[in-house]
């Protein structure tokens, strides 16, 4: 005769589903949301710290520029034979 009786436990019905899902979102779902919430900010820091390089090299080129420059006008009058204050005060007036 066929037992009535399965040979497994039976087949987990609404209530122990839900309860299975809730352990699933503890145990994996938090965790995976902590560490995407940390790789994330640290992103964005690294993003923060390679622009705050890159414009601390920009302005640093920037002030080798304008002494190359000022050089360069200082060069020229020279050549001129004219002074700062000269051409200053002829502009003004």
């Amino acid at each position: 005769m066929v037992s009535l009786v399965p040979a497994f436990g039976g087949v987990p019905g609404g209530p122990e589903l839900i309860i299975i899902l809730v352990i699933a979102v503890v145990l994996f779902g938090v965790p995976l949301v902590l560490v995407a919430g940390a790789v994330v900010y640290l992103a964005t820091r690294s993003e923060d710290e390679a622009t705050t390089d890159e414009s601390a090299t920009a302005e640093t080129a920037d002030d080798d520029r304008i002494a190359e420059l000022e050089k360069e006008v200082e060069r020229l009058r020279e050549q001129v034979g004219d002074e700062p204050d000269e051409v200053e005060d002829e502009g003004g007036t």
